[in-house]
C-alpha cells in the first residue's frame, strides 16, 4: 500500500518523479513522458503570447474584514475604522493615484502598489458555506468550476507544468477547499510539502543524479532517431549540473525554513511549487481578521491586517529575489466581507453587499475598481462603469454582476481569449481599465 508520503509525491511531482525530471534537466514534462512523440504533440496553448503567468490565489470563508481599511472606503467619514494608531488613515499612490487606506497598505513598497488593485464587488452571500459558490462566481461558470481552476486549466499547457489542477496549500476550513472538474482535490499543509521534499532519502537531494540518469535516457533514445534540429532543440533546453546545484540549493533553503502551516510558511511553500513548475495555480489563506463578531476594539482586525499586509510585502519580496515578479500574479477573493458602519466598534457582522479583492502583478493597473455607498442600513458596493472601472450609481455593471465581472477580468489578465473566457463564465464584463 501507498504511504501517504508516497501518494504526496506522486500528487506533487508526477508518476515516475516526472516533475522533477523536469526541474532537474529543464525538459518539458512532456517531452519526459513520451519522447518519440513530444515534439509534435506538445499541448496548444490557447492564451495569448506573452499574457500567462502563474497565479498565487488568496480565499478565505472566514468573510475577513479585508473590505474595511482598504483604499475607497475613506471617502465616507461614517465607515469605521480600528482607531489604533497602526491603523491610522494615511495617504499613498497606486500609480499616481492619491487615495487614502489604513496605514498598513501605505508600506507596502512603491513597486508593488504600481501594481495594486483593489476591486469593490458584491458576493451576494453572508453564508460561511458559501465559499464554493462565490468560488464558483455564484452559478456564472460553465459547469459550476470554480475560478483558480478555469485559471489553471488554461494556463497549464502554456506554462508546461506538471499538472493542471490547482494546490490548496492553506484551506482553514473545508469550505476552502477546491474542485476541478467536479472532484474534490486534496489540501497540502506546507509542512508536508517540507517533509516530502527535504527528508536526507527526499527527491530533491537526489536532484544532480536524476538529471544525469534522465539525460542518459533521453539522449539514448535520440541518438539514432533525432534529426539536427531537433537536438539542438533539446540541447538549448537542457539545464547544465552547476545550474541544477543553484536550483536545489535554493529550493532546499527556502523549505527548510518551513517550521509551520502558517501564511509565511504557505508563501514559501507556495513560491517553491511555481518554481518547481508543479502547477499553475496555488490557493494560499492570509488571514485579515477572521469571523470577527466579538473583537474588542477591533484589536484582531487590526493585528490580522498589519500581519496580512506584511504577508504580501513578503510574498513580493521572495518572487523579486526569485526572479519571479514579472511572472507570478496574486489575486484574492473571500466569501463576503464584514460591515462598515458606525455601530462596528467592538466587532463587524457579515456584509453580503461588500466584498474587496486586490490584484497585484504585471497585468494589472494600478487604481481602485467600483466603490461603496451606504445600502440596507450599512454599506455595500457600487455598480461599475466598465469603462473607467469607477464606482457610480449608474454603472452598467450592476452590483449582482460585478463578482463575475472580476472573474471575466481575471481571464482578460492572463491572456484568455474572449471566447473562451465566455464559455468559463457566462455573464459579466471586462473591465479594460484595470489592465495594463
Amino acid at each position: 500500500m501507498l504511504t501517504r508520503r508516497q501518494a504526496l509525491r506522486g500528487a506533487l511531482l508526477g508518476a515516475g518523479y516526472i516533475g522533477l525530471r523536469s526541474l532537474a534537466t529543464g525538459l518539458p514534462a512532456a517531452l519526459l513522458l513520451d519522447p518519440r512523440k513530444a515534439l509534435a504533440d506538445v499541448p496548444a496553448c490557447g492564451v495569448a503570447a506573452g499574457k500567462p503567468q502563474f497565479v498565487i490565489f488568496a480565499t478565505s470563508g472566514n468573510g475577513d474584514a479585508l473590505n474595511a481599511n482598504v483604499p475607497g472606503t475613506y471617502e465616507d467619514s461614517k465607515i469605521y475604522h480600528p482607531k489604533d494608531p497602526l491603523m491610522a488613515a494615511t495617504a499613498l499612490s497606486l500609480g499616481g493615484q492619491k487615495t487614502t487606506a489604513a496605514m498598513p497598505w501605505s508600506k507596502l513598497p512603491q513597486s508593488v502598489l504600481d501594481r495594486t488593485t483593489f476591486w469593490h464587488l458584491m458576493t451576494n452571500t453572508p453564508v460561511h458555506p458559501k465559499e464554493p459558490d462565490v468560488l464558483s462566481l455564484m452559478g456564472t461558470t460553465s459547469a459550476g468550476e470554480m475560478l483558480p481552476s478555469i485559471l489553471a486549466k488554461h494556463l497549464a499547457p502554456c506554462l508546461g507544468t506538471i499538472q493542471s489542477q490547482p494546490i490548496s496549500l492553506g484551506a482553514s476550513s473545508p469550505s476552502e477547499g477546491l474542485t476541478f472538474g467536479g472532484q474534490a482535490l486534496p489540501i497540502i499543509p506546507a509542512l508536508a510539502l517540507k517533509a516530502t521534499l527535504t527528508n536526507p532519502a527526499g527527491p530533491l537531494t537526489n536532484l544532480q543524479p536524476l538529471r544525469d540518469q534522465t539525460l542518459n535516457q533521453l539522449y539514448g533514445i535520440y541518438k539514432n532517431e533525432a534529426n539536427a534540429a531537433q537536438k539542438q532543440y533539446i540541447d538549448r533546453l537542457v539545464t547544465s549540473q552547476a545550474q541544477v546545484r543553484n536550483i536545489k540549493q535554493d529550493l532546499l533553503n527556502q523549505l527548510t525554513q518551513i517550521t509551520d502551516n502558517s501564511i509565511s510558511s504557505q508563501i514559501k511553500a507556495a513560491v517553491a511549487l511555481i518554481q518547481m513548475k508543479v502547477t499553475p495555480v496555488i490557493a494560499i489563506h492570509i488571514p485579515f481578521s477572521g469571523d470577527n463578531h466579538r473583537d474588542i476594539a477591533l484589536a484582531n482586525e487590526t493585528a490580522e491586517t498589519v500581519s496580512g499586509v506584511q504577508a504580501i510585502a513578503d510574498l513580493m519580496a521572495l518572487l523579486a529575489s526569485t526572479g519571479l515578479s514579472d511572472q507570478v500574479s496574486l489575486m484574492s477573493l473571500n466569501v463576503f466581507g464584514r460591515t462598515l458602519n458606525a455601530s462596528n466598534i467592538d466587532g463587524r457582522s457579515h456584509n453580503p453587499n461588500h466584498q474587496v479583492s486586490f490584484t497585484i502583478g504585471k497585468p494589472f493597473k494600478a487604481g481602485i475598481i467600483g466603490g461603496v455607498a451606504p445600502v440596507a442600513g450599512d454599506y455595500g458596493a457600487l455598480p461599475i462603469d466598465s469603462k473607467s472601472g469607477k464606482g457610480s450609481p449608474s454603472g452598467d455593471v450592476k452590483t449582482t454582476d460585478t463578482l463575475a465581472s472580476y472573474g471575466r477580468t481575471m481571464l482578460a489578465a492572463v491572456g484568455v481569449p474572449q471566447a473562451a473566457a465566455s464559455y468559463e463564465i457566462s455573464s459579466g464584463t471586462v473591465i479594460a481599465s484595470a489592465l495594463a
